[in-house]
């Protein structure tokens, strides 16, 4: 990763925890996968049986929104 990469994740970072979060609900999640594959920073993973979100990766960029065919992924403030 080049600094100036880590540096504007980082800046996005402390934006994302002035404004929103995305979440993941485990009723409505079925592990798809679906968005593991489009989430660019792979912020998102399996842990025992359950998607969980990295926060230190995410960048709120919202891809995994639209992606998840359960619509089991939101914001919220």
């Amino acid at each position: 990763m080049s600094l100036y990469e880590k540096w504007d994740r980082e800046e996005r970072k402390q934006k994302m925890d002035d404004k929103k979060k995305v979440v993941i609900d485990p009723e409505k999640c079925k592990l798809s996968g679906e968005c593991m594959k489009v989430c660019p920073e792979k912020a998102i993973y399996v842990k025992d049986g359950k998607a969980v979100i990295d926060y230190d990766k995410c960048t709120l960029d919202g891809i995994c929104i639209p992606a998840c065919p359960n619509g089991a992924i939101r914001e919220i403030e």
